[in-house]
C-alpha cells in the first residue's frame, strides 16, 4: 500500500499531520467550517460580479434601444460610443436652443 503513495501525497499527509500537531483533532471541525465558509463567501463574491456586468449590458441595451440605436450585431464597446455620441448630440441641441 505505503508503494502508491506518491510525492504530493506524502506533502498532503504531512501537512495533516502538522495541522493536527498544532491546533488538536478538538479544533479541526472548526478549521474546516471557517474553510467552506471562506470557499462559499469567494465563490458567491465571483459570481456577483458575472452577474453585475450582465445587470450593467442589460442597461445599456436598454438606454441604447430608448435612443433609438439599433444594437444587433455590435459589440458592448461599440453600443457605448454609439450612445455617447448621441448623448453629445443631444447636448448640443440643448446648448444651440
Amino acid at each position: 500500500m505505503l508503494l502508491f503513495i506518491t510525492g504530493q501525497d506524502w506533502l498532503i499527509i504531512l501537512i495533516a499531520i502538522v495541522i493536527l500537531l498544532i491546533w488538536g483533532p478538538s479544533k479541526l471541525p472548526a478549521l474546516a467550517r471557517g474553510l467552506g465558509q471562506a470557499l462559499h463567501e469567494f465563490r458567491r463574491a465571483s459570481q456577483g460580479v458575472v452577474t453585475s456586468e450582465d445587470e450593467e449590458t442589460k442597461k445599456l441595451m436598454e438606454v441604447a434601444k430608448s435612443l433609438g440605436i439599433n444594437t444587433e450585431g455590435k459589440t458592448k464597446e461599440q453600443i457605448l460610443e454609439e450612445v455617447n455620441q448621441k448623448v453629445k448630440e443631444m447636448n448640443k441641441k440643448i446648448a444651440i436652443g
